[in-house]
């Protein structure tokens, strides 16, 4: 473990509404010497509406692992100089269905502290005015695209029949949330959705009923927009 060193500070930033970020959050960004974020652009949009001038780099785990290893020690070094790091997602807590996970393993590997700065979450969002049963519930995040899609959605159904959990939440992109729902009716299951489309922005939309009913309601638009959230429950 490092006698000493600096400290990486995972912040969660507003998933749509700018407001939502928290005074505590404000302050660390303020105080950090640097901020690493999923989304530099994103990013840089929130510092100007709060005036915060930072040094900002990327860190993106799209990219190649020796490049993401890369900006893993470039953060290291900063923590070994005593430098205090930000890490920051393109939205919400970070460390859930984004690339922060892998820097918090290698961060706390190398003996650094990692401090949550806690905030909005699209994931306990959608929970807090879901009405659904919320006593055991499975997040999943972001399905596989297509190596090992199918054989996840397997398994969470069988979660389901064995109740080892009530229900399961999911985060899915607007170009894929038909299919995906598709996919869930052919469970053939009585389930109970709530779908969070734009959550917190101006154009928020959340939907509740049966499965067969919000894919339905989904279908009669042109087009799906913005990110979302499902929380489905038997």
């Amino acid at each position: 473990m490092s006698s000493a060193g600096g400290t990486l500070f995972m912040v969660a930033t507003p998933i749509g509404n700018l407001e939502d970020i928290t005074l505590r959050a404000l302050r660390i960004l303020r105080e950090a010497d640097a901020i690493y974020a999923e989304d530099t652009r994103v990013t840089a949009k929130l510092l100007a509406r709060y005036d915060i001038k930072k040094p900002l780099f990327s860190y993106r785990e799209a990219a190649s692992r020796n490049t993401v290893d890369k900006m893993i020690a470039d953060i290291t070094n900063l923590l070994q100089k005593s430098e205090q790091v930000a890490y920051v997602s393109d939205a919400g807590t970070p460390g859930l269905s984004d690339p922060g996970q892998y820097l918090v393993e290698k961060t706390v590997a190398a003996g650094f502290p990692v401090v949550p700065i806690p905030g909005p979450s699209g994931l306990a969002t959608l929970m807090s005015v879901s009405g659904l049963s919320v006593g055991r519930v499975l997040f999943v995040g972001f399905l596989p695209k297509k190596k090992g899609h199918q054989t996840a959605l397997a398994k969470l159904r069988a979660v389901l029949l064995d109740e080892t959990a009530d229900g399961l939440i999911f985060y899915e992109s607007p170009e894929r949330i038909i299919k995906l729902l598709q996919e869930l009716v052919e469970w053939k299951l009585p389930l109970q959705v709530c779908l969070g489309r734009e959550l917190t922005k101006m154009y928020e939309e959340i939907t509740r009923g049966s499965l067969e009913s919000v894919l339905a309601e989904l279908r009669k638009k042109p087009r799906v927009k913005g990110e979302i959230t499902v929380m489905i429950t038997k």
